[in-house]
C-alpha cells in the first residue's frame, strides 16, 4: 500500500486514486498512475477521477470490507462536459448554449400524432394598417346587415352615414388616432383591423414598460347593442383566466366610448393561414390538411371546455378568431361570448357558422359546438356555398374527395353540425376525444396502403380487443367490450359482481341498489350470454326509452344480433355507433364484422384497413379479417401483405405465419412461392406434426410443378433442390415423419402407403 503524498491525508492509493482524498496517484508516489484527474478509456470516453472525500471520517457510514467506499459518488466517472474538453486538451468548454434537438420539447400542435408548420410571432409594428380603412364590400348597417357605404353614380360610398333600411347611423372612420392617449394609460399606435364589433387597434402600455397591448373599441358608439356587448365582454372576460385564451387586462374610456385593453398575440389567424395557401397557389382555394386542420382545432377544445363550466358561451366561433402563434394557437375576439343562462343580451354570429336554432332559441353548449364543426368544415372544404347552398348542410359526400377519403371525419362533422342540436357532441370533452380518435386515424390513412399501426391508444370507452381469430369473422363476445362509465352511481357496486355463470348473474343484479344504465347495460350483456332474448330487448327498450341518444343500447342490440346469426341487424345497430363516436375502432371492427357475414367484403376491407392501420390493439384481428376477404376474391399477394402486419409481438403471429404459409402452400404453383411457405414458419414454434403435415403439402406441391413444369437449378424448398430425386426424397421422408407422429393407427398407414408410392426406383 503506497501513501497518500496530499499534504494532511492519510489515504493510501487504490487503483491509482487516494481512497480518503481521492487525488490522483502521481508518478513520484510510486508505479504508474494518470497524467491528469481525468484518464482516457479504451473507448474514447474520458474517466474523471473519483472524489473520495473524507470517506474515512464518518465512523457510522456502512463500509464495503474490501475498499472503505461508501458513495458511488466516489466511484470513477466518465467524463463529460468539462471534464472531457479538459481531459482532451482543449483550452475551455466548447458547448453550444441551445441545440437544435427537438427530442424533449415535442410540438403542442398535433397531439404527437402530426406536425403542423409553426407560424412566426409576428413583429407588432408590421401588423399595422398603412391605410386604416373599411373596404365597401364589406360595409354593413351594425344594425339591420344591410348595405351602406357603397359607390353610386360614380362617386365613392361614404364611410359615415345612415342606413336607407333602418335608419341606423354607421361610421366605418377610426375614433381613435396614432398619438391618442386612452384612459391616460395606453398610446394609440395604429388600427389592426376592423371586426364586427368595431375597430382594433395597437398601442403601448405607458405603466408596463411599453407593452404591446390590443384596444377593441365599438363599430358604433351610438349603437346601443354593440355598446353592451363590449361593457359584457368587460365583465366575462376579467373572469376568464386559461392560457388558451387571450387575457384582459383592462377596460378603459376615451371620449365617451369604452375599449377592451387586451393582450397583443402576435401570429397568423386560420383565416389568415387560409388566405396566405390561396395566394400561394395562385389564387386557387387551397384548404388546410385534414390532419392540420384537426389539430387546430383538437389544440383549442380546452378553451371551449373552460367557458362552458364556467357558464359561458362564445356563440361567434369561426377561423378569425384563433391565432397561431409559434406551435401554439389561442383563442382570441370574444366580443360575442355571454352567459349560459343570459336570456336577454343581443346575441352575436356569422352567416355559416351560427347553428340554425339560435335566432329562434338563442346559444347554447350545442350551437357552439355547432361553430366549431362549422369552422373545421371550412378549414379543409373548398366551402364557397358555406352561407348559402350549404348554409345549414354539408356537401354530399359522393361530391366531397375528403369525405370519401376519411370516412370517419365526415361522421364527425355531420355529428357537430347536426340540424338538431339534441343530435351533436353533448359535451366539448365527448367531442375531443372524438377529434383526437379521428386525427389518428387520418394520420394513419395518410401514411398509406400497407402502412401498420405505429402504437395503441387507450380508449375511455371501449376496452382493447383480446381475440385474434385468424380462420372466421370475430364471435359477439370476443369484440371489444365495453368499458363502466365510473360516474355511473352503481359503478362501485357492479365492481363487486363477478359471477361468471349468465344466469346467476342476472340475478346478483336484481339486487341493485339502484336502477342506473350501467345496470341494464350489464343485464343485457349477461342476457345476451344466456341467451335470453326477450330480456335483451326488453331491456334496450328500456334504456332507449330514458335516453334515445344512448349508443351503447345500440352496441348491446348489435351483439346480441350477431350472437343470433343476424349479421344484416347487427350491420345497422353497429352502422348507428359509429356515427355516434366516430373517433372509435372498436365499431369500426364490429361494423367490418358484420359485413364480412352480410356479404359487404368491400365495406369491411375498408373497415378494416381503417383498424389495422390505427391502433396497434387492433392490427391483428382487423389483419386476419383482411387475409380472409382477399384469400376469397383470389387476392393471393393482398392476403399475404395483410398477414404481414401482424407482428412478434402477438399471441396470435404463430397463427399468421402458419396461415401465410398454408396460402402459399396451396394457392400458387411457384417454386419460390412453396420455398417461401415453409420459410414463413421456419423462426416459429408450432406442433411438429403441424410442421410436417405442412412440409408434406409443400412438397408435394413442388414436386408436382418440377413434374410439369421442369426442375430449376435456382430454388430450394424446403432445403431441398427443386430437383425430382431429391424432391421425392425429402417428401417420402416428410410423409414417413408425419406418419410416426399421428395418433390415428389408420391415418399412419395411409401416410405409408403414400410414401411408399411417392418414393423414387432405384436400382441394384
Amino acid at each position: 500500500m503506497i501513501a497518500c503524498t496530499e499534504p494532511g491525508c492519510t489515504g493510501t492509493y487504490e487503483d491509482g486514486y487516494c481512497n480518503v482524498c481521492g487525488s490522483p496517484q502521481s508518478a513520484t508516489a510510486g508505479g504508474a498512475a494518470p497524467a491528469s484527474a481525468t484518464s482516457l478509456l479504451g473507448t474514447g470516453v474520458a474517466q474523471a477521477a473519483p472524489d473520495r472525500g473524507a470517506a474515512a471520517t464518518d465512523p457510522d457510514a456502512e463500509r464495503s470490507t474490501r475498499t472503505g467506499r461508501t458513495s458511488s459518488s466516489r466511484l470513477a466517472t466518465a467524463a463529460l462536459g468539462s471534464a472531457r474538453t479538459v481531459a482532451v486538451g482543449a483550452s475551455r468548454p466548447t458547448r453550444r448554449v441551445g441545440t437544435s434537438s427537438t427530442r424533449l420539447r415535442g410540438a403542442r400542435l398535433g397531439a404527437g400524432l402530426t406536425t403542423v408548420p409553426a407560424a412566426p410571432v409576428q413583429d407588432p409594428l408590421q401588423a399595422v394598417m398603412a391605410v386604416a380603412e373599411v373596404p365597401e364590400r364589406k360595409r354593413f348597417c351594425p344594425a339591420c346587415g344591410a348595405e351602406v357605404g357603397r359607390s353610386r353614380d360614380g362617386l365613392p360610398g361614404r364611410t359615415a352615414g345612415f342606413c336607407p333600411k333602418c335608419g341606423n347611423r354607421f361610421d366605418f372612420t377610426p375614433s381613435l388616432n396614432p398619438g391618442d392617449v386612452v384612459g391616460g394609460q395606453y398610446e394609440v399606435v395604429g388600427c389592426l383591423a376592423h371586426g364586427g364589433l368595431g375597430w382594433i387597434y395597437l398601442a403601448r402600455d405607458r405603466n408596463v414598460s411599453g407593452r404591446w397591448v390590443v384596444l377593441k373599441g365599438l363599430l358604433n358608439s351610438g349603437d346601443p347593442d354593440a355598446y353592451a356587448a363590449a361593457i359584457s365582454e368587460r365583465q366575462f372576460l376579467a373572469e376568464v383566466e386559461h392560457p388558451l385564451i387571450v387575457e384582459i387586462y383592462n377596460f378603459a374610456m376615451h371620449e365617451g366610448a369604452g375599449y377592451t385593453v387586451m393582450e397583443f398575440v402576435g401570429g397568423r389567424s386560420l383565416k389568415q393561414i387560409l388566405q396566405d395557401r390561396r395566394e400561394a397557389a395562385g389564387g386557387v382555394v387551397t384548404p388546410l390538411p385534414v390532419d392540420q386542420a384537426l389539430a387546430f382545432v383538437l389544440e383549442i377544445l380546452p378553451a371551449f371546455a373552460y367557458l362552458h363550466d364556467v357558464g359561458l358561451l362564445f356563440c361567434d366561433f369561426k377561423p378569425d378568431n384563433v391565432i397561431q402563434q409559434g406551435d401554439a394557437v389561442k383563442l382570441i375576439d370574444l366580443g360575442g361570448v355571454r352567459r349560459i343562462d343570459d336570456l336577454h343580451s343581443a346575441i352575436f354570429g356569422t352567416v355559416g357558422y351560427q347553428a340554425p336554432e339560435v335566432p329562434e332559441v338563442g346559444p347554447s353548449v350545442a350551437s357552439d359546438i355547432y361553430t366549431i364543426g362549422r369552422t373545421l368544415a371550412t378549414l379543409v372544404l373548398d366551402f364557397r356555398g358555406n352561407t348559402s347552398t350549404y348554409v345549414a348542410s354539408l356537401p354530399a359526400v359522393s361530391d366531397t374527395p375528403v369525405f370519401q377519403t376519411y370516412d370517419s371525419f365526415y361522421r364527425l362533422l355531420a355529428k357537430a353540425c347536426a340540424l338538431d342540436p339534441s343530435d351533436r357532441f353533448a359535451t366539448v370533452d365527448e367531442l375531443r376525444a372524438q377529434v383526437l380518435g379521428v386525427l389518428r386515424e387520418v394520420v394513419a390513412t395518410d401514411r398509406g396502403p400497407g402502412s401498420p399501426a405505429l402504437h395503441s391508444a387507450a380508449s375511455v370507452l371501449f376496452e382493447a380487443p383480446t381475440s385474434d381469430e385468424a380462420g372466421h369473422p370475430l364471435a359477439w363476445d370476443q369484440l371489444p367490450a365495453l368499458k363502466v362509465d365510473a360516474s355511473d352511481p352503481a359503478a362501485s357496486w357492479l365492481a363487486g359482481v363477478n359471477v361468471s355463470d349468465p344466469v346467476q348473474r342476472i340475478a346478483a343484479l336484481a339486487d341493485a341498489p339502484q336502477e342506473t344504465v350501467e345496470v341494464r347495460l350489464r343485464r343485457t350483456t349477461a342476457a345476451i350470454e344466456a341467451g335470453q332474448q326477450d330480456m335483451v330487448d326488453r331491456t334496450i327498450a328500456q334504456i332507449l326509452e330514458d335516453d334515445p341518444w344512448e349508443w351503447r343500447a345500440a352496441w348491446l342490440g348489435g351483439l346480441a344480433q350477431l350472437s343470433t346469426n343476424d349479421p344484416v341487424a347487427a350491420r345497422a345497430s353497429f352502422n348507428a355507433v359509429y356515427g355516434q363516436v366516430p373517433g372509435e375502432l372498436a365499431p369500426k371492427l364490429a361494423l367490418a364484422t358484420a359485413c364480412e357475414l352480410s356479404g359487404e367484403p368491400d365495406i369491411a376491407e375498408s373497415l378494416y384497413i381503417i383498424c389495422a392501420r390505427s391502433d396497434a390493439n387492433y392490427t391483428a384481428p382487423a389483419a386476419f379479417g383482411l387475409a380472409r376477404i382477399r384469400r376469397a376474391r383470389g387476392d393471393l399477394r393482398g392476403a399475404l401483405a395483410a398477414l404481414d402486419l401482424v407482428t412478434p409481438t402477438r399471441s396470435s403471429y404463430v397463427d399468421a405465419r402458419m396461415m401465410r404459409a398454408q396460402l402459399l402452400a396451396t394457392s400458387s404453383g411457384d417454386l419460390t412461392s412453396l420455398s417461401d411457405a415453409l420459410a414463413s414458419v421456419q423462426t416459429v414454434s408450432i406442433e411438429p406434426r403441424v410442421r410436417a403435415a405442412l412440409r408434406v403439402d409443400v412438397l408435394s406441391s413442388a414436386l408436382a410443378v418440377v413434374l410439369d413444369k421442369g426442375p430449376s437449378t435456382a430454388v430450394q424448398v424446403g432445403g431441398v433442390p427443386a430437383q425430382e430425386p431429391e424432391l421425392r426424397d425429402a417428401l417420402e421422408a416428410a410423409l414417413r415423419e408425419s406418419a410416426v407422429l399421428n395418433e390415428s393407427h389408420d391415418e399412419r398407414i395411409a401416410l405409408v402407403d403414400q410414401a411408399n408410392a411417392v418414393r423414387r426406383w432405384t436400382t441394384w
